[in-house]
């Protein structure tokens, strides 16, 4: 049974009396059954009932545990063995897997991963949202970009068959994942450390801030792998300082690098601990001989103590201010502290089934909440009449005035401020909205964002999400307030990893669509 967290008993009452009549206790060591898996990838068992967390294990696995801690409702264990093995397991092909956080998921067969994420989906609607939701979906398995244009072509009539009187529930499609699940990465934030042997750069690990080298990352762009390790070799070279933690000394704290896809353009920002870099000149020179990709070296500078990877000040070093790269048709232009969809070919996915959802024939209003710099307005623009893009930050919407400018769209126009203040000023203005598109952050719309549509009253709300469960909260919000969420398609961004984002089409109750 899901308990809500609500009703579990706080730290307080956790005191060995209470949790004495637990059938395991901390060091035992159990064979369980595993059942499913929870939202971060860790296996879920039972032990005479009483359920154990496993990271490493896989649904419909026997495995061997040893206990690491208990609470009175749930506790974690260490995987030991697997007695018996998941058709979905596989050898994670990476190296380092066990010792590096970035991916959860690269032990279980990509086929299984997608349908897991649709099930996650799925899950959180049912559990949090009290939505109903249709049954299984008829295609499984990697869905290309161009199956998913395919896919729309015939929108139209499913979209509307989805929410015809015959069906009761949500249509929740197979995810639409990538043919080469691999190397999808356009940006790298490489920290920085010290060891024996002179700088390194790779990941922290697991759990700690403990800096390992690395040399490649398999969800990277592979010219992002050989920047990281020229720009370390050259500093290496120059007796570049690392930046200590716990000391607040040294200079280099970060290495990012970004990649254009389309145009292959390359920046490299180099994030220090100070204004001066010693040896720049030649440093930079060694960086234009050894890597003819990179048009752009910037300088980022950060002096506090913080995890935070970025400082305020930014100035470039040689060649450009940005690199340039598409999505579908539009050009972008990406400085160093922009904001960009990290897996370029599903963003093109996931914006495409944006598009499809919204249902623009040319002529409607569109408002785009949480716009940033401006991706997914400029790509409704494409087939819109008007867009309306708002955004709270200051620079994004810079960005998104330039991005508009550099696709020579009119018909965009970006408001800075929050889109429960913004939006409803546009309104006594006049504004009216066709559709309104939201892409908010993990912790989901503001409640004054959704009071604001639902006073709004348009036709369609599209909602792009990057966290099922707050996803299922707001369509339950938007529900109650008169809409009917139709559909719902996962896009796996980010595949390997737990991360899923989905976009869901609701339509306002007694309009034809």
């Amino acid at each position: 049974m899901n308990k809500r967290h609500s009703r579990r008993n706080p730290g307080r009452h956790s005191t060995p009396a209470a949790i004495a009549g637990l059938p395991v206790a901390k060091n035992d060591e159990a064979v369980i059954d595993i059942i499913g898996m929870n939202h971060d990838g860790e296996g879920v068992g039972r032990a005479e009932g009483y359920t154990l967390f496993v990271a490493g294990a896989l649904p419909g696995e026997k495995v061997r545990v040893k206990v690491l801690k208990t609470k009175k409702q749930y506790g974690y264990a260490k995987l030991l063995d697997i007695v018996q093995a998941s058709p979905d397991r596989i050898a994670a092909p990476c190296p380092i897997y066990d010792q590096c956080g970035g991916c959860q998921l690269q032990h279980m067969d990509y086929a299984a991963q997608l349908a897991w994420k649709r099930q996650l989906v799925v899950d959180n609607l049912t559990r949090i949202g009290k939505l109903q939701v249709l049954g299984e979906p008829e295609l499984r398995g990697p869905q290309a970009a161009d199956e998913a244009e395919g896919a729309a072509a015939a929108a139209p009539a499913s979209v509307a068959a989805a929410g015809g009187p015959a069906q009761q529930g949500i249509q929740v499609h197979a995810t639409l994942g990538m043919n080469e699940p691999w190397r999808y990465r356009n940006k790298a934030q490489v920290p920085i450390g010290v060891t024996e042997g002179g700088l390194v750069g790779g990941f922290y690990a697991r759990g700690s801030h403990r800096i390992i080298d690395m040399e490649a990352c398999l969800i990277q762009h592979e010219h992002n792998d050989e920047v990281v390790a020229r720009v370390k070799a050259i500093g290496r070279k120059l007796g570049i300082t690392a930046y200590d933690e716990e000391t607040g000394q040294g200079l280099l704290r970060h290495v990012v690098v970004k990649v254009a896809f389309r145009t292959g353009e390359m920046m490299i920002v180099l994030v220090t601990n100070g204004d001066k870099i010693p040896h720049v000149d030649e440093w930079i020179s060694e960086i234009r001989g050894q890597l003819p990709s990179v048009v752009s070296i910037c300088q980022n500078v950060n002096t506090k103590q913080t995890n935070v990877i970025f400082g305020d000040v930014t100035r470039v070093l040689w060649g450009s201010e940005v690199i340039y790269d598409y999505i579908g048709d539009v050009k972008f232009a990406i400085s160093a502290r922009s904001f960009y969809q990290v897996n370029p070919a599903q963003t093109e996915v996931l914006y495409g089934k944006t598009v499809e959802y919204a249902q623009l024939t040319g002529k409607e209003t569109v408002i785009d909440a949480y716009c940033g710099i401006g991706t997914i307005s400029l790509f409704l623009a494409q087939h819109a009449g008007k867009v309306y893009g708002v955004e709270i930050v200051p620079e994004a919407i810079e960005d998104a005035r330039r991005n508009a400018e550099l696709n020579g769209m009119s018909n965009v126009t970006f408001e800075v401020g929050a889109s429960e203040d913004v939006i409803p000023a546009w309104k006594e203005q006049g504004i009216e909205a066709d559709v309104i598109v939201v892409d908010p952050p993990r912790k989901g719309c503001d409640p004054k964002l959704l009071e604001t549509i639902l006073e709004m009253k348009p036709e369609r709300v599209v909602y792009v999400s990057c966290n099922p469960s707050t996803l299922a909260r707001d369509l339950r919000v938007l529900e109650d307030g008169g809409y009917k969420t139709v559909e719902v398609t996962p896009v796996d961004m980010f595949p390997h990893t737990v991360h899923v984002e989905s976009v869901a089409l609701l339509v306002r109750n007694g309009t034809d669509h």
